[in-house]
């Protein structure tokens, strides 16, 4: 059972919330397809076109046939609204699968990612799993961002599910309908104790904000959706296990890639000094 509805043990449910997203679905269906899959379960994929001005909706329909080839289910559900926890409920409703993955439009994932977070949650017990994130960039000072977090150790040690995360049917009954917040991913993550998060060793591609200006705008907003979370869920603090950034650790880093991490202290300063500054901007890049 899923929040009281009966659901498939032998279904995995992998719901893609899709907004303007008609430059990268492509490239996130076709990862999918390229899956090893060897298991006994069947792998659905619900695709939720929210608030599109441009064809994401078609293009992603394109591919039906390819999945059907697959013999794995798949639907694409537009919604006349944008705003990513209303697709992630729209997507719900539509699946069947004990096992819910939530994938991001823009993340593409490694051919086993969706069998290893598959067997971690092939237990009665609650679970969430994650891969290993990818941090991709183009620019170069996306590129330097990106070298400093991926070792900031929230992101090297835990489990973080930026752009994927994963959980079975106990671990779904752990909240209903998402909520109309910022940070979904932190809602679901801090859901779990951290004994109750898997990280699993394959791989996912995940792009970050180009440019200095959405660098900054990104992370505020990140900022902003946690502080979200404290105010109207503090119970879940509880379960956060974000790990001690060592002054020493910074230095080895500041001496080991100047730029890079001048680039990382300085978007974080400015986000501190400007705290409060909010946009309606709701993507991740």
């Amino acid at each position: 059972m899923v929040n009281g509805i009966e659901a498939r043990a032998g279904l995995v449910s992998v719901i893609l919330p899709a907004s303007n997203e008609a430059a990268l679905i492509g490239d996130c269906l076709q990862a999918l397809l390229a899956s090893r899959w060897d298991r006994s379960e069947t792998v659905e994929v619900i695709v939720v076109a929210n608030g599109c001005r441009d064809n994401t909706a078609n293009l992603a329909r394109g591919f039906a046939v390819r999945f059907k080839a697959q013999n794995w289910g798949f639907n694409v559900t537009e919604l006349a609204q944008g705003g990513k926890p209303g697709a992630l409920n729209a997507g719900d409703a539509k699946a069947s699968g004990a096992i819910r993955v939530y994938l991001d439009a823009d993340v593409t994932v490694s051919p086993g990612l969706l069998s290893e977070l598959t067997e971690a949650l092939s237990t009665d017990e609650p679970r969430y799993a994650s891969g290993k994130v990818e941090i991709t960039a183009k620019s170069p000072v996306s590129r330097a961002y990106a070298r400093i977090w991926r070792q900031v150790p929230f992101m090297a040690e835990c489990v973080p599910g930026c752009g994927v995360f994963a959980v079975n049917a106990a671990g779904r009954n752990r909240w209903g309908t998402f909520p109309d917040i910022i940070s979904d991913d932190t809602f679901v993550r801090l859901s779990f104790a951290p004994e109750e998060r898997i990280g699993v060793s394959a791989t996912y591609r995940w792009p970050i904000a180009e440019g200095l200006r959405n660098l900054i705008r990104v992370r505020r907003r990140q900022d902003v959706g946690v502080d979200e979370i404290a105010q109207k869920y503090p119970a879940r603090l509880a379960n956060d296990d974000k790990p001690v950034f060592p002054r020493s650790r910074k230095m080895d880093m500041a001496l080991g890639d100047p730029f890079g991490f001048a680039v990382y202290a300085g978007v974080a300063l400015v986000v501190k000094l400007t705290k409060g500054q909010t946009s309606g901007w709701s993507r991740s890049r």
